[in-house]
């Protein structure tokens, strides 16, 4: 959207219309990629030490991503449906439901890819609705 010059505060209004529904498109676009590559990086960690073994690559592979709008809300989720998800990110002490014992260390494989891809998809997101303004 360029500066321009404006007749009447109704031409005013319409560009930034415009240009508030390009830079909310421009982000849900930046939200996407940054989760896909999220997952890519999970999945990475997930693929041996410092982060859990891969046995089957089921686990590996049942990390997912969902972004959903709701008019200007961008909502972003990464995440697993597989039991062991949380056991392996952050261990676990203790006695299970079954009554068994454990004294499992965590595998961190979640936060780190946040922390690694936090700061780029804030950049990414600013860069994507800057363009469009």
């Amino acid at each position: 959207m360029s500066g321009g010059s404006f007749q009447h505060p109704s031409q005013l209004a319409a560009a930034l219309e415009r240009g508030g529904k390009a830079a909310v498109a421009a982000a849900e676009t930046a939200m996407r990629h940054g989760a896909k590559a999220l997952v890519v990086q999970v999945q990475r960690n997930a693929s041996g030490r410092p982060g859990p073994r891969v046995i089957t690559g089921r686990y590996r592979a049942s990390w997912e991503s969902d972004v959903r709008r709701a008019g200007p809300m961008i909502v972003a989720e990464v995440g697993t449906n597989a039991p062991q998800g949380r056991r392996l990110e952050f261990g676990f002490v203790g006695v299970d439901s079954l009554g068994r014992h454990f004294a499992q260390r965590p595998f961190p494989h979640l936060g780190p890819a946040v922390a690694a891809f936090g700061p780029l998809l804030v950049r990414e997101l600013g860069r994507a609705v800057s363009e469009e303004l």
